[in-house]
């Protein structure tokens, strides 16, 4: 598995419905609610990019899409460990419609999710095999039923010459990513899709450069990294006889 998202949506009503009827996301309306979900942060039009390929964009870069209805923005700065915790700006978006998050990353088998009805918070679950669950607030929604019961236990292969060690979680956390995307978004992003999924790879997103305007420029730290490829080999010195530095040419 290798999937990997940092989504949110908004939505009168059912995200996958909504997101079904989506045409083309006017670029405009796009920009306002960018500069709306990220008060006084650096916003600059980018390349874009659909909801397939875009649901994990690249670090300081966000993909998003505004309609009638439903509203979204993929970007890695959603992927919080703890739904509950939120940025206020981006849960205060959600009042009279339903917020969705989802954000799944495949290197350390996490998920988390969280669902919000008029800015209220009623389900969130946050767990990995390293941290165990991490959030669980709400009643489960009926897609994790079966994992909750053990119908869905985790299917690990273990590398050669290791024991066959019992799993971290009793399911796992991916497999419930994309039963979670699927019910909540309507699509996936691996496996088959269902002949009833959203067509993510239709829909396309306006990209944005998205800067923290407190945060360090990203060109200086560029040029440091720069500079740091660019330095020769460490110099090593190691104290005389007499007490004096002597340069010693390899270590």
């Amino acid at each position: 598995m290798g999937a990997k998202t940092g989504l949110l949506v908004y939505a009168d009503g059912d995200v996958p419905c909504r997101l079904g009827e989506v045409g083309e996301a006017d670029l405009g309306r796009t920009t306002a609610m960018m500069r709306c979900l990220y008060p006084g942060w650096v916003i600059e039009a980018a390349a874009g990019s659909n909801l397939w390929d875009g649901v994990y964009p690249p670090d300081g870069r966000a993909y998003a899409g505004s309609w009638p209805g439903v509203e979204l923005v993929c970007d890695r700065r959603v992927m919080v460990d703890l739904p509950s915790q939120l940025p206020d700006e981006l849960v205060a978006a959600s009042a009279g419609r339903r917020m969705v998050l989802h954000a799944m990353h495949s290197v350390v088998d996490w998920l988390a999710f969280g669902v919000w009805e008029d800015g209220r918070l009623i389900r969130s679950l946050s767990l990995s095999p390293d941290s165990g669950i991490v959030e669980n607030i709400g009643e489960p929604l009926p897609f994790e039923v079966p994992y909750w019961a053990g119908e869905r236990r985790a299917e690990v292969i273990p590398w050669p010459d290791e024991d066959d060690e019992p799993y971290a979680l009793p399911f796992h956390p991916l497999e419930m990513g994309e039963d979670a995307l699927r019910a909540l978004c309507g699509f996936i992003v691996e496996g088959r899709p269902d002949p009833g999924d959203v067509d993510a790879d239709a829909i396309g997103l306006h990209g944005f450069l998205v800067r923290d305007p407190d945060a360090p420029d990203p060109a200086v730290k560029e040029a440091a990294l720069r500079a740091a490829a660019a330095m020769g080999p460490p110099r090593t010195y190691v104290l005389g006889p007499d007490g004096t530095l002597i340069k010693r040419d390899a270590l």
